[in-house]
C-alpha cells in the first residue's frame, strides 16, 4: 500500500474571523494555558517557515541568529519567601531583556541537569544554626555529596540570605559558593551576603547578575509570528496590593485567648480584606507592616539628645527623624553592622572584640533580649539625626501564618499572635509587631499583604489523611486547614498534636478543637502541656509514644505537617527519623531517605520560624 503524497503546509493567516474562532475554541481557559497555547502557536508557525523555502535575505541572515541560546538557570532555596521573591524579580528582568532563562525551587531542581549546566545562579536563605531552607535540603545534600558532577564548564552566582545576629549568617550561601569552586566551577561573581535590610545588599548584587547576564547570553530571537490569542488582562475588579503596595485593613476583633494566670499574652485576630482583592489559601502567611511604639522612638530621641522633628534626607527623601524611626528604622532588633557603627564611634575596645569572627556564638548570646535604646543609652552625641537613620537597617515586615481558611471565613484573614514582651533592667521590651498588634483597637487599619507558601499546601486528593504538628502559636495555619477540608467535604482523617505550657491557661482554641472532635472535623487529637507536671512533656515525646501509629497513618499515604519554633522543629524531626527507623524496621540513614523522600512529594512540609 503506497504512502499518500505529502500535502504542502501553509501557515494560515490570523483573519479577524479565524481568531474569533479561535477566542471561541479558548473560552475557559486560564492565563497560563492561553499563554502556553500562543507560544505553541508560534513555535509551530516558525516550524512552518523553516520548512518553506526561505527568501534570499533569509538565507544571508547570520547563522547565530538561529542557534538557540543557552539558558540560564535561577535556584532559589526560601524559608518566608524573600529568596523566591528576588530570584524571580530577576528572572522577570532577564525576560525582559530577552535572555533565556527559568526559575526553579531547589526541590524542583533536576538535579541531573546540573553537569549540563553553563550559567547558573542561586539565591538562598540561611535558617536558625546554619541550616539550609526545607524546600533546598535535597539540593544542598546533593551538592555536598559523592554524587555531585564535576562542572569545569559551569559559570555560577550565589545570592545568600540570612540574619548577622545569628553566629551561622549566610553559612548555606558560603558552603554553596565553596562547594561549586571545589568542583570546578568558575565564579560568574563575588557572592553576596545579605542581611535583613535585603536591598542594601541584594540590589546591587542583582544589578550586577543582570549586567553579567546580559553579556553572557544573547537575547532570544523575536518570536512574534503569532500574537498572544488573548493576553491576561490586569484584574479590574479591586486595586492590586502587594509587599510594596499593602491593604489597609480593618481589625475587626483582637481578643486575647490565653487565659487568666498565663504568662503568655496570645491574641487572636481578625482583619477584614474586603476590596483589597488579596487572595489565600491554607499555609500562606499574611504580611504585617508595623510601626515602633511611640514610647520607645522618644526613649532614643532622648537618649542620643536628638530632636525628632528634624528633617532628614536620606535616600531621596526626606522625612522628619521621629517619622524614620517610628515606621522606617529598626528598633527593637539590633544588627552587627550597627554594634559596629557603635564601637568605631565610642571607640570602645570591649564591643569591637565582641564582634570578632571567632566570638560569633558570644555575640549572639550578648544580642540576647538587647535593642537599640539599650546600645545607646548613656551615649548622648553618638549619632547626629542623619548618620543614625543611615547607621539603622529599614525595618520589614513580620510574616504571620493565616489562622483560617477563606471558603470558611469570607473576605477576613484570622492571626494568631504571641505579643512578645519581656523585661530589662526595669523597663519593658516588646517585639515590634507583636506588640503593635496586640495594642491596637478594634476599627484601626493596619497595612497587610499576602505572603504565598506554596511548599504548606493541603494534598489535593480530599480523601489523604494529614497529620498537624503544632506548638504555641504554630496550631494557627492548622485551623485554616481544617476549616477548608470541612468547607470542601473532605474525607480524609485529621490527627492534630500540640503543644503549649499548661491545659489550663494555654489551650489554644480549646472549644474548636473539642467541637471539631465531637463533630467528625477532626479525628484525633493529642495533647503535650510541657509545665503540667514535674517532667517536661513536648509533642516530639507524643510522636514517641504514637510513632507506631503515625507510621502506619505515613505508610498508608497521610500528609505530614510542622508549624512552630525553629528549635521545635528540629527535635520533632529527630523524633520522626527515630520513629521511622524503629517502626520501619530502618536504619537511621534509610530513616532519612524515608523522611526526605516524603519531603520531595510534598507529603513531610515544615513551616518554622
Amino acid at each position: 500500500m503506497s504512502a499518500a503524497p505529502a500535502l504542502p503546509v501553509t501557515p494560515l493567516p490570523l483573519t479577524e474571523n479565524r481568531q474569533a474562532q479561535l477566542l471561541c475554541l479558548t473560552e475557559g481557559l486560564d492565563a497560563a494555558a492561553l499563554w502556553w497555547l500562543s507560544g505553541y502557536t508560534a513555535g509551530l508557525a516558525r516550524s512552518v517557515a523553516a520548512s518553506s523555502p526561505a527568501p534570499a535575505a533569509q538565507e544571508a541572515a547570520p547563522a547565530a541568529a538561529a542557534q538557540a541560546a543557552t539558558p540560564l538557570s535561577i535556584v532559589f532555596g526560601s524559608q518566608t519567601g524573600n529568596a523566591q521573591r528576588l530570584a524571580e524579580g530577576l528572572a522577570a528582568r532577564m525576560r525582559e531583556a530577552g535572555l533565556p532563562v527559568r526559575v526553579l525551587r531547589a526541590d524542583a531542581y533536576p538535579l541531573r541537569e546540573l553537569a549540563d549546566e553553563r550559567h547558573l545562579i542561586v539565591v538562598i536563605s540561611t535558617q536558625g544554626d546554619g541550616e539550609p531552607p526545607d524546600d533546598a535540603r535535597g539540593f544542598v545534600e546533593f551538592l555536598q555529596g559523592r554524587r555531585a558532577p564535576r562542572l569545569p564548564q559551569l559559570r555560577y552566582a550565589v545570592l545568600g540570605l540570612g540574619d548577622s545576629s545569628y553566629p551561622q549568617f549566610c553559612a548555606i550561601g558560603r558552603l554553596l559558593d565553596a562547594r561549586l569552586e571545589a568542583l570546578g566551577a568558575s565564579r560568574w561573581l563575588p557572592r553576596g551576603d545579605a542581611d535583613l535590610d535585603i536591598a542594601s545588599v541584594a540590589t546591587p548584587w542583582l544589578e550586577r547578575a543582570l549586567a553579567e547576564a546580559r553579556e553572557a547570553l544573547r537575547p532570544q530571537p523575536a518570536l512574534a509570528t503569532v500574537t498572544p490569542l488573548r493576553p491576561p488582562a490586569p484584574a479590574v475588579q479591586a486595586p492590586v496590593c502587594s509587599r510594596e503596595r499593602p491593604f489597609a485593613a480593618e481589625l475587626l476583633v483582637n481578643q486575647r485567648i490565653t487565659g487568666r494566670g498565663s504568662d503568655r499574652d496570645v491574641r487572636h485576630l481578625e482583619l477584614s480584606l474586603a476590596g483589597s482583592g488579596l487572595r489565600y489559601e491554607p499555609g500562606d502567611a499574611l504580611g504585617v507592616w508595623p510601626r515602633n511604639d511611640p514610647a520607645l522612638v522618644a526613649a532614643v530621641l532622648q537618649a542620643l539628645a536628638l530632636d525628632g522633628d528634624a528633617p532628614v534626607r536620606h535616600d531621596g527623601e526626606t522625612l522628619p527623624l521621629r517619622e524614620w524611626l517610628g515606621q522606617r528604622r529598626e528598633l527593637t532588633r539590633l544588627a552587627r553592622p550597627f554594634v559596629a557603627a557603635v564601637a568605631e564611634r565610642s571607640g570602645e575596645a570591649a564591643l569591637a572584640a565582641l564582634l570578632a569572627p571567632e566570638r560569633a556564638q558570644a555575640f549572639a548570646h550578648w544580642l540576647e533580649g538587647r535593642q537599640v535604646l539599650d546600645l545607646v543609652r548613656g551615649r548622648p552625641g553618638l549619632f547626629d539625626a542623619a548618620a543614625l537613620v543611615a547607621a539603622l537597617r529599614p525595618l520589614t515586615p513580620r510574616l504571620y501564618s493565616i489562622a483560617s481558611s477563606m471558603r470558611a471565613v469570607g473576605e477576613e484573614a484570622h492571626l494568631t499572635v504571641a505579643h512578645a514582651a519581656w523585661e530589662r533592667a526595669g523597663e519593658a521590651r516588646f517585639g515590634v509587631a507583636s506588640h503593635f498588634l496586640a495594642v491596637q483597637e478594634e476599627g484601626a487599619t493596619l497595612p497587610v499583604f499576602v505572603e504565598r507558601n506554596e511548599r504548606f499546601r493541603l494534598p489535593r486528593d480530599p480523601d489523604r489523611a494529614i497529620v498537624m504538628i503544632g506548638a504555641g502559636t504554630g496550631v494557627a495555619p492548622f485551623r485554616g486547614f481544617v476549616q477548608e477540608r470541612a468547607v470542601a467535604g473532605a474525607r480524609g482523617r485529621h490527627w492534630l498534636l500540640f503543644g503549649n505550657p499548661r491545659f489550663r491557661t494555654d489551650f489554644l482554641y480549646q472549644l474548636e478543637w473539642q467541637q471539631a472532635l465531637r463533630e467528625g472535623r477532626l479525628h484525633r487529637l493529642d495533647l503535650a502541656f510541657s509545665r503540667d507536671q514535674a517532667e517536661k512533656h513536648y509533642v516530639q515525646h507524643r510522636l514517641r509514644e504514637h510513632g507506631r501509629t503515625l507510621y502506619a497513618w505515613l505508610e498508608n499515604g497521610a500528609h505530614l505537617y510542622v508549624c512552630g519554633a525553629t528549635r521545635m522543629g528540629r527535635d520533632v524531626h529527630a523524633a520522626l527519623l527515630a520513629l521511622v527507623a524503629e517502626h520501619g524496621g530502618r536504619s537511621a540513614e534509610d530513616a532519612a531517605d524515608y523522611l526526605d523522600a516524603l519531603q520531595r512529594q510534598g507529603r513531610y512540609a515544615r513551616d518554622v520560624y
